[in-house]
């Protein structure tokens, strides 16, 4: 049977997630990416009792002023730098560091990274969605000129399908969702890789 999951995540003024784009400043608009996936990652769980101060705002009232606002405190802990946040270590020390702020430590966050082959990784993609948690991805370069829009950028999973013996898997990222394969996202044609956050709920 083809397995297939698309999380029911959150829109902001009719649009999935955060956007980029809403970010006034010039280093948030320009290589806040990260940020804006840990926001959008906050928000998503926050709708659950147990994480609901991994939002200062009501998340079931979200609007654009409240997402730039949230944007901004998590700014300190992912900020944009030079080469941007193209470590999947820089990304879980930081978002560790905005959960442990607020009180939240029931959450383990590990870098899985490209290298590893794809069928581990397609699998702890799946896995991950199929918890209900989206996936934080990073993509570094790529060789297909499909992707030169997602190249050095991070977005959120938020959905999978499995179509003749490859995942699709379903993007997040400036106000859109858009389908790629999986595996096309996982052979980049390059040595150095990006990867993603697997993020795993601990006992209380």
């Amino acid at each position: 049977m083809t397995r297939r999951k698309i999380l029911g995540y959150f829109t902001i003024e009719g649009a999935p997630g955060g956007n980029q784009d809403w970010l006034p400043e010039w280093d948030m608009n320009m290589g806040g990416c990260a940020a804006v996936t840990a926001c959008d990652t906050c928000i998503f769980l926050s709708r659950r009792d147990e994480y609901r101060q991994l939002y200062p705002f009501n998340p079931e009232r979200l609007s654009r002023n409240d997402f730039v606002r949230f944007a901004s405190f998590m700014k300190p802990y992912l900020s944009p730098r030079y080469h941007g946040i193209d470590f999947l270590e820089t990304y879980i020390c930081g978002l560790y560091d905005y959960m442990a702020g607020v009180g939240t430590n029931s959450l383990t966050l590990e870098g899985i990274s490209g290298s590893v082959g794809y069928d581990l990784f397609a699998e702890a993609v799946t896995d991950q969605i199929d918890r209900n948690i989206p996936v934080p991805f990073l993509l570094l370069n790529h060789r297909d000129k499909r992707l030169d829009d997602f190249e050095w950028h991070w977005f959120n999973l938020a959905g999978y399908e499995e179509l003749d013996g490859d995942v699709n898997v379903l993007t997040v990222t400036y106000g859109e969702y858009q389908w790629f394969s999986l595996r096309l996202l996982h052979a980049t044609g390059y040595d150095r890789k990006g990867g993603m956050i697997r993020i795993i709920e601990r006992p209380l």
